[in-house]
């Protein structure tokens, strides 16, 4: 394989501990891994999660499976120089996320994760996005085992076998240092992904089954060190919330000890402590790894944005962690002149610049790689339904009354699998685009939809509703905040802020009853101004879920999705309009 060492990049030690140092020792026994001599074994792990697709570099030239190979390259010869050995490991979800990589079934992530040299990865709950002869192929494909201890196989009657779906460990000798890897994956996954995908699989509880594994490793094996990679999320102290429970957790339902490190996925933090708490952690930052009941927990963000690298020392029957960090992947940030103001090019764009040191992608993994970026590209324009007249998105309509392309992603979003609520909110600022009478493409979607936010479902009591639309059917008409509303009923009073909703689903309304509405993350976060509230996320980014849609209705009728009139009507000093004034 072809190594492009880093160009700037100043080599660090691979342990700090290896200085020399002078301790008391009554006892004789070596406390450092310098006084142990060659009894002290070093190695490193290292690691990403989420890749999300992600095997081809951003429009800025922000991380890519090229330049995590050249980074990954020049760690390994350093380590090696120094005596110590790598292990390289994936936290999951590769899948998902990319036009580019999600129409080739992830083929290219797979591709590159072989190129890169991984040792084993966990399952993600989006590696079950498609159908399980997708994941089976991409099983053969990978040159690395994909390990789940918690997924069984179910018989023809739908009972649970005893028979797991992955290897649910493996084990690798490090450095002459013996480490069982074991994998792990959310529970939420059966409720995070299309029914039909899992039904013939069952996910058991990762608290029971890594105690079971970790017994099966010490019954069958001879190792030095347990560790995991899981796909489960980690939750500071613990609180995990409304989501499955998670590394931490899993860490403290052990014996302390029985673990030695986590290399995590799934939430999509970087997890750098301070505290007890998440630092205020920024690329090039010091990062310190969780540590709970004796078990290291690591998780390095998302998207190849980071490799993580953990420097181990081995000795005395102990692993100490020497050092840690997440090194970035040619993040960007804006450039600022003496005043702090953002510099601007010739056109009025942000400038860029690299932080850090900027990595030169490995030239093989780039050849390699480019025909999947180039193939992405053409399925993009490849045809995937038509329309019979022009569904609206223009910026000065679609801002200011509703439209039927506003009504048609509410219809798309809460009729999505994953979701199934009885109306639609759509912010439309959210709405970039319009999509002309004729053929459409996935560029087309990408071109209405490009900001990837997921697609996510709230439950409420008609009570909810009517007070969280107080607020957001009352948003300015013109504005990005105004609403897109499908399939519910109301009078919205603009100069006194309410709403009187009439119906809901052909439910009719009762403010005791509950109800559900599909609203995208941004959102459901705050954005616009909007409530925060709580949702359940399908992890489903919204030109996916609309891609989706066009492809299941390849023949669509504009009119079909049209403003029913009387349905939705805006008052304003007793006069009906499309939307409340700015006055207001």
């Amino acid at each position: 394989m072809n190594k492009i060492l880093l160009k700037g990049l100043v080599a660090t030690a691979v342990v700090s501990a290896l200085t020399a140092c002078g301790s008391d020792n009554n006892d004789n026994t070596p406390k450092t891994c310098a006084e142990a001599g060659e009894a002290c074994k070093t190695f490193t792990v290292l690691h990403t999660n989420d890749n999300h697709g992600r095997f081809w570099e951003n429009s800025k030239g922000e991380y890519g499976m090229a330049a995590r190979m050249t980074l990954i390259e020049q760690i390994r010869s350093e380590v090696e120089a120094a005596g110590g050995d790598t292990i390289l490991l994936s936290g999951g979800d590769i899948n998902t996320g990319v036009p580019e990589s999600d129409m080739q079934d992830a083929v290219p992530d797979f591709v590159g994760m072989n190129l890169l040299g991984y040792d084993a990865m966990a399952i993600g709950n989006h590696e079950f996005d498609n159908e399980l002869s997708v994941l089976d192929m991409q099983a053969k494909l990978a040159d690395f085992p994909m390990l789940a201890a918690n997924i069984y196989h179910k018989d023809d009657e739908g009972n649970v076998t005893d028979e797991r779906y992955f290897d649910p460990y493996k084990v690798f000798e490090v450095n002459g240092v013996k480490i069982a890897v074991i994998g792990l994956t959310t529970k939420d996954t059966a409720k995070l992904v299309n029914p039909d995908n899992v039904a013939k699989i069952h996910f058991a509880d990762p608290e029971e089954e890594i105690a079971k594994a970790i017994a099966e490793v010490k019954a069958n094996e001879t190792v030095d060190l347990i560790f995991a990679t899981t796909h489960m999320g980690h939750y500071a102290d613990g609180n995990h919330g409304s989501e499955a429970p998670g590394d931490v957790t899993l860490a403290r339902s052990l014996e302390a000890g029985q673990l030695n490190a986590i290399i995590g996925g799934h939430s999509q933090n970087p997890v750098c402590m301070e505290g007890g708490e998440y630092a205020d952690f920024n690329p090039g930052d010091e990062c310190k790894p969780d540590e709970q009941n004796g078990t290291y927990i690591m998780q390095a963000h998302e998207w190849g944005k980071y490799v993580g690298r953990a420097d181990f020392e081995y000795f005395n029957g102990e692993l100490q962690l020497a050092s840690y960090k997440l090194i970035p992947i040619n993040l960007k940030t804006k450039l600022k002149d003496e005043n702090g103001e953002t510099v601007k090019d010739e056109d009025g764009n942000s400038v860029y610049v690299t932080i850090g040191e900027e990595i030169e992608p490995d030239p093989v993994v780039t050849s390699v790689l480019k025909p999947f970026q180039q193939q992405g590209q053409e399925l993009l324009d490849e045809v995937i339904s038509a329309t019979d007249a022009k569904l609206e998105g223009d910026r000065n309509v679609v801002r200011s009354e509703q439209t039927n392309l506003g009504h048609l992603l509410g219809h798309a979003y809460r009729t999505f699998n994953l979701v199934n609520a009885d109306f639609g909110v759509m912010n439309s600022g959210g709405v970039r685009d319009s999509i002309a009478a004729g053929e459409i493409t996935y560029r087309d979607v990408l071109t209405v939809q490009p900001f990837g936010n997921f697609v996510t479902k709230a439950t409420m009591t008609g009570a909810e509703v009517k007070d969280y639309l107080n607020v957001v059917a009352t948003k300015t008409a013109g504005s990005g905040a105004y609403a897109q509303l499908e399939n519910i009923s109301m009078t919205v009073d603009c100069d006194a802020g309410k709403v009187d909703i009439t119906d809901i689903n052909n439910k009719g309304f009762s403010s005791t009853d509950t109800y559900s509405f599909s609203v995208i993350s941004f959102s459901a976060a705050g954005g616009d101004d909007y409530p925060v509230i709580d949702v359940e996320s399908t992890q489903i980014t919204d030109a996916a879920a609309l891609r989706e849609f066009f492809v299941a209705n390849p023949s669509v009728k504009a009119a079909d999705y049209a403003p029913v009139p009387g349905k939705l009507i805006y008052m304003h000093n007793g006069s009906e309009v499309k939307g409340c004034p700015a006055s207001n």
